[in-house]
């Protein structure tokens, strides 16, 4: 079992790294991280190169976070014999927000984590993934800041695993640290959004 957990938190870890708003950037010829807020998230992709590179972003952060949880879920899990640990299928997404957040070969700069943790919860179990996503839509929609639709999103994501299956605490402790994680990379969006000063949906970074 704890060879299982090691190797599926190795795995998601690996596919984290894969940096699609980097590769994109690169693509542009530049680094994106040296632009706006410094992360190679969706947001600050879209604000720096567009609506197109955005899409491709959010699609690849997402896409590594369901088919890590999915590969493990499928595929490592049954290999070791172990069957029924969900949160094990979350842990393994975990693994893949601690990539996209801490890439190894990119100095440890990475994104923020969203759309990672998105791809993780509809890997997990769909109906989730669509509370989630309907949250962050309708709070960004409303307010303009993509930072308060994300810190509302994380925020639910430990009641919605406990309403859905309240006999596993795992489930709600690896919840509670998706949350805690994407709280704490998002403390200077809260400061910002605090004093006024966080830039809303629409808003161009200059090059």
């Amino acid at each position: 079992m704890v060879v299982c957990i090691v190797v599926c938190m190795i795995v998601g870890y690996l596919f984290g790294c894969i940096q699609t708003g980097y590769i994109v950037g690169r693509v542009n010829k530049i680094d994106i991280r040296d632009y706006g807020s410094g992360n190679s998230g969706t947001t600050n992709t879209l604000r720096t190169l567009g609506k197109t590179a955005a899409i491709i972003t959010f699609l690849g952060d997402a896409a590594k976070g369901l088919v890590a949880v999915n590969l493990a879920r499928y595929v490592i899990m049954p290999a070791f014999g172990v069957e029924g640990e969900a949160y094990l299928w979350l842990l393994t997404g975990f693994a893949v927000v601690l990539g996209h957040n801490f890439p190894f070969y990119l100095g440890f700069k990475g994104g923020k984590g969203i759309a990672t943790t998105g791809g993780v919860i509809f890997a997990f179990h769909w109906q989730l993934g669509l509370i989630c996503a309907a949250v962050f839509l309708i709070i960004t929609i409303i307010s303009k800041y993509v930072s308060l639709g994300s810190i509302c999103m994380v925020l639910i994501i430990p009641f919605i695993l406990y309403f859905n299956n309240p006999q596993d605490w795992k489930l709600v402790v690896v919840g509670c640290i998706f949350t805690a994680m994407a709280i704490w990379r998002h403390r200077a969006n809260i400061v910002r959004l605090m004093n006024g000063t966080e830039n809303k949906l629409g808003q161009k970074v200059k090059r």
